[in-house]
């Protein structure tokens, strides 16, 4: 890979804004708005807990279920 090359990373969980909360957020949410625990979501008890957040920051602002 040469220097000049850029990779873009996929955001972690603790970076998605609330603001995005529909599009980022479909894979930690089921179909009726409630979140999904560690154990389906894998990860890590601080990104979960940076999701949850996230999550209800979002439904305080009415963007998401």
């Amino acid at each position: 890979m040469s220097t000049t090359e850029t990779t873009t990373q996929t955001p972690t969980p603790a970076e998605i804004p609330f603001t995005q909360v529909p599009q980022a957020m479909n894979r930690y949410i089921t179909d009726t708005g409630k979140i999904l625990p560690r154990k389906y979501t894998h990860l890590t008890a601080r990104h979960q807990r940076a999701i949850t957040k996230t999550i209800k920051q979002g439904r305080n602002m009415l963007l998401a279920q």
